[in-house]
């Protein structure tokens, strides 16, 4: 099968190319997904994860890559829950071969059916931003019907999930960005927006939950904007500073099958709508991991058409 792997860490990107690789192996307990779609995470090759297995062991060349879309093709011994056949979504193992792949072995807690109704390209999309948002604002942060709640990058993959999760849940949504995002955060239903680079921060004044993807001094200044019982929550660094009266949590995406599931219910309702960016052939996946020019919405890798 064809894959994208990266060879060594020291090179990172330049070691990134599309390459044969063997047909995965379905340990117990997991499926082999036809990939049809993948979504990844340009910061993947600064992961330990990406170049060594749970052992600390060097398991290069990787397929990076984590989040997918497409159908069961084999079932490992002892796999329950689905079948050969099935529509699949889901988050791939981080320290496994990952995604960019024709074909992945995963964990089958790790996935959920995915509708017939619902694109593969649009599924990719979900499963990091949308468990990342939802555990987040609510395992975590603790959100619920009325409070405030700020989300820093209000328009960007996670954040776009957080604001619609948080305003379906009754929240007052504050939301920061650049101001080139201004019009698709309030599009998303953000109450307020602060251009963090022409406006103070400090004017969102006291949230009782803070939700946090961009970290630095932007994660440092807003633990003085937690009210007493609220919650900082960052998925960047474990918080250098800590609210006054309330609670800081960093946190990393877990799988969930049964919010999965729940969140694919929320797209076929038309409550939820990520915001998909450029589509690429899986050939072009190591130009679309090279940083240059910010554009809206996620890039998914088209790896098998439909």
């Amino acid at each position: 099968m064809q894959a994208i792997t990266v060879q060594d860490r020291n090179v990172g990107l330049a070691g990134m190319s599309l390459t044969d690789m063997p047909y995965p192996h379905a340990a117990e307990n997991d499926v082999i997904v036809r990939v049809h779609a993948a979504g990844f995470t340009r910061g993947e090759l600064d992961w330990p994860a990406t170049w060594t297995d749970r052992a600390g062991r060097d398991r290069t060349p990787s397929v990076p890559g984590h989040e997918l879309s497409g159908v069961v093709v084999e079932l490992g011994f002892g796999t329950t829950g689905l079948s050969v056949g099935q529509r699949v979504f889901g988050l791939a193992d981080w320290t496994r071969n990952g995604t960019l792949a024709e074909y992945t072995a995963v964990e089958a807690r790790n996935l959920a059916p995915l509708p017939a109704d619902i694109d593969h390209t649009v599924a990719a999309s979900l499963p990091i931003s949308g468990l990342t948002a939802w555990q987040g604002l609510f395992d975590h942060g603790r959100l619920t019907t009325g409070q405030t709640v700020l989300i820093h990058g209000a328009a960007g993959g996670v954040g776009s999930i957080a604001v619609q999760l948080a305003r379906e849940a009754g929240a007052l949504v504050i939301g920061t960005g650049r101001a080139s995002d201004r019009d698709r955060a309030l599009a998303l239903g953000v109450d307020t927006f602060i251009d963090l680079q022409t406006e103070k921060l400090e004017d969102a004044g006291e949230d009782d939950v803070v939700f946090d993807v961009i970290g630095g001094d932007i994660l440092d200044r807003s633990a003085a904007l937690i009210r007493a019982g609220g919650t900082l929550v960052t998925i960047v660094i474990p918080p250098r500073v800590q609210p006054k009266d309330g609670r800081a949590v960093f946190f990393v995406v877990e799988p969930d099958r049964a919010r999965l599931a729940d969140l694919a219910t929320r797209l076929r309702d038309g409550r939820l709508k990520p915001v998909v960016g450029a589509v690429r052939p899986l050939a072009e996946a190591p130009a679309a991991f090279a940083p240059g020019k910010r554009t809206p919405g996620k890039t998914i890798i088209r790896v098998t058409e439909d």
